[in-house]
């Protein structure tokens, strides 16, 4: 059984590793509490491994140490906060509908500015245009995935990421311990009920800043993923009033099944094993959580405030996609922009890695049980159905 942990023995840790103390406001205390003694409770119960425990302490404590260092560099050089972030672009919908795919393709435009795996992993100090994609770091982290996919070929089919690919959004905002990703390592009923509900203003501004310290010495146009952004659309215009908002449509059904397994991974490194009977009272409700919450937005914002791209039209001429993509955002479809997008979907066909497969029936699931979940979303969106 794992021990338990304690939020200030992991707030003073993290403190003696860095040699720093200022986390530039303690915003992150809350969430940071409900998470810590949610895990608890489920150490309590049996639910998380030795190893797993050692990883849920080893993942809160990197979080709180780059928040250290993050808000240290920043008051060395405050300037960075001068430069404000103009026109990001985000991409967000329900998880696991084509927004890891759409967000590549836009990276591939040179124009563009992604937060990548490494810079997300190890920002301080940050990279310079020339370096994003030679830094020392970037290169000691892909090595370090060659090996990784060296000894397990097959991870590929499940995410399609790389060190030198962007990351989503969900790994700056668990600075603040306001992120769904985290919900995520386990059975955390008292943290999930906490993100579902929380105000997470305080961890869109810690976001803004960190990306104004990423962009410091290699400006663009940002471009950005978590498909969460979903939940919280009020306060991503907030923060960011220029926004330009991408919404993915899929078969929710089939993302819901995708979904899952996914996170039966999650499960693997935490648990020993999926929980099958939390995935399948779990996961479903939040995919349904965030086509309804979108939808509650446009109710009161407005259709034309998000723009909306189809998995399935992604999937068969994806070039044609990103032309009318790059329209509805105003933004000029470059020779520059279309060879890159080529060259990313001709090195990177669909399976490359494997193919993923995923059924509900594996989480004792069914269309027919999902079916009230969804009614909502696909009586207003005519989304092609898969199998």
């Amino acid at each position: 059984m794992p021990a338990h942990l304690s939020a200030d023995a992991l707030v003073d840790a993290a403190a003696k590793q860095t040699g720093l103390t200022d986390f530039g406001g303690d915003s992150y205390r809350e969430g940071l509490t409900v998470l810590i003694d949610d895990f608890n409770a489920g150490v309590d119960r049996g639910w998380f491994t030795d190893s797993g425990g050692q990883r849920f302490e080893a993942d809160a404590l990197r979080y709180l140490a780059t928040r250290l260092e993050v808000i240290n560099y920043i008051k060395g050089r405050p300037e960075v906060l001068d430069k404000p972030i103009e026109r990001p672009v985000f991409v967000m919908g329900v998880p696991r509908t084509g927004t890891t795919l759409l967000t590549n393709l836009l990276a591939a435009d040179p124009a563009r500015r992604s937060p990548l795996t490494w810079e997300i992993d190890d920002p301080v100090p940050p990279a310079t245009s020339g370096t994003l994609y030679t830094d020392p770091r970037a290169l000691a982290a892909l090595e370090k995935e060659r090996a990784m996919i060296a000894a397990m070929p097959g991870m590929g089919k499940y995410y399609r990421n790389s060190a030198v690919y962007p990351n989503e959004d969900v790994f700056i905002m668990a600075h603040d311990f306001k992120t769904l990703m985290i919900e995520s390592k386990g059975r955390l009923p008292g943290y999930k009920d906490y993100i579902f509900s929380a105000d997470v203003t305080s961890a869109y501004e810690y976001h803004k800043k960190f990306l104004q310290m990423l962009q410091a010495d290699a400006p663009g146009v940002w471009n950005l993923k978590m498909p969460s952004h979903a939940l919280y659309l009020d306060t991503l215009f907030a923060v960011y009033p220029d926004a330009r908002v991408i919404w993915t449509h899929r078969d929710p059904f089939s993302a819901t099944a995708s979904l899952c397994s996914i996170i039966s991974l999650s499960h693997q490194a935490f648990l020993g094993k999926p929980d099958t009977e939390w995935l399948a009272e779990d996961y479903p409700w939040q995919a349904a959580e965030h086509a309804n919450r979108i939808m509650d937005f446009r109710d009161k914002a407005g259709e034309d405030k998000l723009i909306d791209v189809h998995y399935s039209d992604l999937m068969r001429d994806p070039m044609a996609v990103m032309r009318k993509v790059y329209a509805a955002l105003g933004d000029e479809f470059t020779p520059e922009a279309k060879a890159g997008i080529q060259r990313w979907i001709d090195d990177n066909p669909q399976d490359k890695f494997g193919k993923h497969e995923y059924k509900l029936t594996q989480y004792g699931l069914s269309k027919e049980a999902l079916e009230p979940l969804f009614e909502r979303y696909l009586s207003r969106y005519d989304v092609e159905r898969e199998g």
